[in-house]
């Protein structure tokens, strides 16, 4: 890359390249690279499909949900497709990963990132299928891809990448059953890089605190006091706000390329500091 140089006069000129020449080793961080997401269609899944986009990746999303999928293919374009899948279901997610390779013939990364948080409920008023459903949803669909995907991921030497979230390390109160599923993530992705790593599969999470998505607003809404559920996501993380998905679609992007090849089983936060204390710092 050009050094940056302001003599002469052509500082301006001169940056501008390094800028453009940054921006096109940036598209290029996954060109070729296929990946299978779930829970594309919104939230932080649209956020990182765009990103893996930008960075040169084709993207199947999977969805449950047909007008979102239609609509998420609209926006993202032409190096997308969209498969109907409902992620709890081994039927639809084995028919999911085969539609993917029929299309594309590999699949470089699988992106477990579908997941629910409600009810927003100690253990004991949580109805068993509440508990069943996001166990299903949030876990044993990590189960479903891998079993399905595992025989692509070990021709391409490709890797796994799981949305989990911080609270699945310090807790959440009266969200026991989901905080249940994000522990559950954090362990099953240290175990699956062990067992993965003799085929060259790296395994990693990123864990999110507070991120602005229509799943977060929607549990805000859920609250006994939604108007105060803003001042505190802005107040839990020390760098002052609470951010929106493409901060962590960022970090997705770095993991799941080769920049990152030499990391696996790590569970990444991307917290804004919130796991070093839920209260924002410095600012008056």
């Amino acid at each position: 890359m050009a050094v940056l140089s302001l003599a002469g006069g052509h500082g301006d000129a001169v940056l501008h390249f390094q800028v453009a020449e940054l921006n096109n080793l940036i598209m290029k961080l996954l060109e070729g690279k296929i990946i299978f997401l779930t829970g594309g269609t919104k939230g932080i899944g649209l956020e990182c499909a765009r990103k893996y986009i930008e960075a040169g990746a084709t993207v199947a999303v999977m969805s449950n949900d047909a007008p979102s999928i239609a609509n998420a293919v609209h926006q993202l374009g032409g190096k997308s497709a969209g498969f109907l899948c409902d992620v709890s279901n081994a039927g639809d997610v084995a028919a999911a990963i085969r539609q993917t390779l029929d299309k594309y013939g590999r699949i470089d990364v699988i992106h477990n990132n579908a997941g629910i948080a409600n009810p927003a409920r100690p253990v004991h008023e949580t109805a068993e299928e509440e508990w069943d459903n996001l166990f299903n949803i949030n876990l044993k669909s990590i189960f479903y891809t891998t079993k399905f995907g595992l025989e692509a991921l070990k021709q391409t030497e490709g890797c796994i990448l799981n949305t989990s979230s911080l609270v699945g390390e310090i807790g959440q109160d009266n969200h026991a059953a989901y905080t249940a599923t994000k522990g559950g993530i954090n362990a099953l992705t240290k175990s699956m890089a062990l067992d993965y790593a003799p085929y060259r599969i790296r395994v990693n999470a990123v864990a999110p605190a507070g991120v602005w998505t229509v799943m977060l607003r929607e549990w805000g809404q859920a609250q006994k006091d939604p108007a105060g559920v803003e001042k505190y996501l802005e107040g839990i993380h020390p760098l002052g706000y609470c951010p929106d998905g493409d901060v962590v679609a960022d970090a997705c992007v770095f993991l799941v390329s080769d920049k990152a090849r030499f990391i696996t089983g790590h569970v990444m936060p991307i917290s804004g500091g919130a796991e070093l204390g839920y209260r924002k710092l410095g600012y008056f």
